[in-house]
């Protein structure tokens, strides 16, 4: 997943301007901290709040500006100006992913923002490289995790 992470952050950070105006960025279920480390090294006026499961947060390294933080996202979510998570709520079910939402809304201030990055899968069957990803992805997360898929635009 580290690979995929800085693949995927590196092209994001040349693409997507949405960080420069924040000053606290929580990663909800950012595992050891390598999302926002990336961030950071971009961004370093950011505080980054990498927020998992203690147990996970417990073996994370020291990252500059990034505080770890121990939790569970169906209980409460660390207030920011804005609240990232990465592969997350494809883990879910749809009532799961109500729920974690509904739990990062409350830790947002009223202009605050949720960015979220998701593999989304086509509507209609496409014969692509993208999609064929994507649909494999939606059949792992059917095997693995109860509930979980890739979902489409819709």
């Amino acid at each position: 997943m580290f690979n995929q992470t800085t693949l995927l952050m590196k092209k994001m950070l040349e693409t997507y301007n949405g960080f420069e105006s924040l000053k606290v960025l929580v990663d909800v279920g950012g595992g050891l901290g390598a999302t926002l480390g990336i961030i950071l090294s971009k961004y370093p006026h950011i505080k980054g709040i990498n927020f998992d499961l203690p147990f996970v947060v417990s073996e994370a390294p020291a990252i500059p500006g990034v505080e770890h933080v121990g939790g569970d996202m169906f209980d409460c979510v660390p207030t920011g100006d804005a609240i990232f998570m990465k592969w997350i709520l494809h883990d879910w079910s749809d009532e799961h992913c109500v729920k974690i939402l509904k739990n990062c809304w409350k830790a947002l201030p009223d202009n605050g923002k949720m960015i979220i990055v998701e593999g989304v899968i086509p509507d209609t069957p496409e014969d692509s490289d993208h999609a064929r990803n994507c649909f494999m992805g939606d059949l792992c997360m059917m095997a693995y995790n109860v509930g979980g898929k890739e979902r489409t635009k819709n």
